[in-house]
This record gives C-alpha cells, sequence and structure tokens, in this order.
C-alpha cells in the first residue's frame, strides 16, 4: 500500500534536544554538591519527572519544577534561595537555546514534502515547540502540525486521519521507541525508529523487532531511500 503521509517527531529527531537537558542537569548536580552525590540525585530527579508528568507534562517547564521539587526534597527543605533562582534561570536558559538540526535532516524533509503529505506530531511545551519549528526553517514544509500532550495509538490514529489517508498509509519516524514507533505501529502505521545520541531514560521500550511494519535507521538521510524501497 502506498505511503501517502509521513509523521516526524520534532526534538532529536529534527533537532538536538536532550544534550541541552543533560548539560542542565550537569549544573544542577553541581548546584546540589552539598546536598547530594550525582547519582543519587539524578535518580532522584528522574523520579520527579516520571511522578509529574502527569501534572505538567513533557517539556522544559514540567523539568524545571521538577528540578526545584528535587531540590526541595535532598535538602530537606532547606535549599537556598539562590539555588531555587539559578535553577530558574537554567530553565529560562534552555527555553532559548538555539535550534540547531540534527545531520541531513533539512534535505530529507524538503525530498520527502514533493510527493508526501508531512505531519509533525511532537509533544512538550506549546511556546517552546512553536518556536523551535519557526526558527528551524522547517515550518512550511508540513501540512499539519501536532503538539500533543502524549503519544498514544489513538494520538496517531487521529492526526493520520486528519492530516492524511488513514494510518494505513502512514509512516511515523522519531528517536522514542516508546513515543513514536510502538504507538504508531499499534495504530496500524509504518513505525521507523532513527536513534539519537541521547536517550531519556522514560522513553525507552521494547523494539518491536517482529512487527512487520517496523523498521530502523541511522540518521535521517535514510528514510527517503527506506520509504522508496518499501
Amino acid at each position: 500500500m502506498t505511503i501517502t503521509t509521513i509523521g516526524f517527531d520534532a526534538d532529536d529527531t529534527l533537532w538536538h534536544n536532550e544534550v541541552f537537558f543533560k548539560g542542565t542537569q550537569a549544573k544542577f548536580a553541581a548546584l546540589l554538591a552539598d546536598y547530594a552525590d550525582p547519582d543519587h540525585l539524578m535518580d532522584r530527579l528522574l523520579e520527579a519527572e516520571r511522578r509529574n508528568l502527569g501534572h505538567y507534562g513533557f517539556g522544559i517547564k514540567g523539568f524545571t519544577l521538577s528540578m526545584i521539587e528535587t531540590a526541595i526534597e535532598v535538602t530537606e527543605g532547606r535549599v537556598p534561595a539562590s539555588v531555587l533562582s539559578q535553577i530558574l534561570a537554567d530553565g529560562r536558559k534552555m527555553l532559548r537555546h538555539p535550534v540547531d538540526l540534527m545531520t541531513g535532516v533539512e534535505a530529507c524533509v524538503r525530498a520527502l514534502a514533493v510527493d508526501h503529505r508531512l505531519v509533525l506530531i511532537t509533544k512538550g511545551d506549546l511556546l517552546d515547540q512553536e518556536r523551535k519549528l519557526a526558527e528551524s526553517g522547517l515550518g512550511d514544509l508540513f501540512d499539519g502540525i501536532e503538539i500533543v500532550s502524549d503519544k498514544v495509538p489513538e494520538t496517531y490514529s487521529r492526526a493520520f486521519d486528519a492530516h492524511g489517508d488513514g494510518a494505513a498509509q502512514a509512516l511515523m519516524v522519531g528517536n522514542s521507541m516508546k513515543s513514536d514507533v510502538v504507538p504508531a505501529i499499534e495504530a496500524g502505521a509504518w513505525g521507523v525508529f532513527c536513534p539519537s545520541e541521547h536517550e531519556w531514560e522514560l522513553e525507552w521500550a521494547e523494539e518491536p523487532v517482529t512487527a512487520p511494519r517496523y523498521r530502523r535507521i541511522k540518521t535521517l538521510a535514510e528514510l527517503p531511500q527506506l520509504i522508496a524501497g518499501l
């Protein structure tokens, strides 16, 4: 069956993102070095992020609030105001970081836009994702934009019905097995995994190696050739 619609994840698929989180986590560990060793602190932060996803959603703002919460917990409420102020400043800095496209992204997206309908399907802060898309120079190439609170099979069914010919004639590509690949396949689409250098622990999932509609590529530059051969 012909693929007419292609869905793209944004963060760490089109442009670098997790590297900024890793850098901020390193600063966070330095700020709290007198209260917790780095490994323990990162474990507590991950617990807070997992706990808060249902309240704050995905993105930098929720991450910043989780850092503040973790700082209060590990210091038993004794965290200095100067540390909290620095955490907030680091969060604001993340919201201003420049957009740095992944290798081969622009050529790939432009090539596929000629014969396919393209849909950006991403999680995260609404304003932040809109800013990054605008600064990426890729916005005009997408026929649809979906900034969602989470990615489940129904997300892809709805998006590919709204912007294409349904999931059966669609393909989703991204760096998250849990959010971009598995639920897209469960919705009836193709799921293509394009791993990034940095992986967030909460986005891990088992690789669906036996799924007929699963594929894996090293970089997005390989996607046009992959699609041509399906």
